[in-house]
């Protein structure tokens, strides 16, 4: 499994947003020179998590972007999922296999459903909340 920069990106905003909770909205100008991420790069990452609704946007002069919820209540997973789409290392490995024909007898599977899960379990573990907690006990 490989994130990609999309995801990795996403990822960046939404830490920095969760750094900038207290800051209100928080333009994408803001944003971008902090993280070293276009400008025009986020603009294409911005619709993916206005609609899932993880992000709130202002139009005008103070406008700009910020979390709908808590930084503890997003998990690394939920974001990686929205921008990658399936985690699984492989596809007959995801929650929702493709069909295979090997799938009854194949002995690779259940290795791949362990990976997945391990996968799963541990971004699942950690919050936009956790890292910023971390990037804020590394910056002291």
């Amino acid at each position: 499994m490989k994130i990609s920069t999309k995801g990795r990106y996403a990822l960046r905003m939404m830490l920095d947003l969760a750094a900038h909770q207290e800051d209100g909205y928080v333009s994408l100008a803001e944003i971008a020179a902090r993280q070293g991420i276009s400008k025009k790069y986020l603009e294409q990452i911005v619709p993916l998590l206005t609609h899932a609704d993880f992000l709130l946007t202002s139009r005008g002069f103070q406008g700009g972007y910020r979390l709908t919820k808590a930084a503890s209540d997003y998990t690394v997973k939920d974001i990686l999922r929205l921008t990658e789409g399936s985690l699984a290392p492989v596809a007959c490995a995801s929650n929702h296999p493709a069909a295979c024909e090997r799938s009854a007898s194949c002995p690779t599977l259940p290795l791949w459903q362990g990976l997945n899960r391990v996968i799963d379990d541990y971004l699942s573990s950690i919050t936009l909340q956790d890292l910023a907690d971390n990037e804020r006990r590394h910056a002291l």
